[in-house]
């Protein structure tokens, strides 16, 4: 029987692309970032939050990760190995396209706060508005892995 290898792949995949998104949000953030903070090192503050929002996809991953995995002994079907394909999917893609595209909308706000420093507070809803859909896939994933 495979469902163990299933489970085991998909929760890897689940752990690694919202990895990856979150590393490529991270690094969209922090160059444009150190951009602005060339210009007035002053600013850190306000754009740290902005910086790091792309970061926390990958966290989520990972605890779906722990998550999942703890289920895997449990595994003794190809069906139920799916089953944990199909509940670690939605933290799988909504965590990669939400981190790469709140990494899009953060850099666009951290050059604003360089031109406009009394916005910071209001352009972390923008990007913040992306990452709920992150967490509804977190929560999905964590009522699906819990139901395998």
């Amino acid at each position: 029987m495979y469902g163990q290898t299933i489970a085991m792949l998909a929760i890897a995949a689940c752990v690694l692309l919202c990895g990856i998104g979150s590393c490529v949000g991270l690094y969209k953030t922090s160059t444009a970032a150190a951009g602005v903070l060339g210009e007035d090192p002053k600013k850190f503050g306000k754009v740290m939050v902005l910086v790091l929002l792309p970061a926390t996809q990958g966290i989520y991953g990972f605890i779906i990760g722990i998550i999942a995995s703890s289920s895997i002994a449990s595994i003794t079907t190809n069906a139920q190995g799916w089953l944990m394909a199909g509940a670690v999917l939605p933290m799988m893609v909504s965590g990669f396209v939400s981190a790469l595209y709140q990494g899009k909308s953060a850099v666009n706000c951290i050059y604003t706060v360089g031109k406009q420093e009394s916005l910071s507070g209001k352009l972390i809803v923008y990007p913040g508005m992306i990452e709920f859909y992150a967490i509804l896939g977190l929560i999905i994933s964590i009522m699906l892995v819990a139901l395998v």
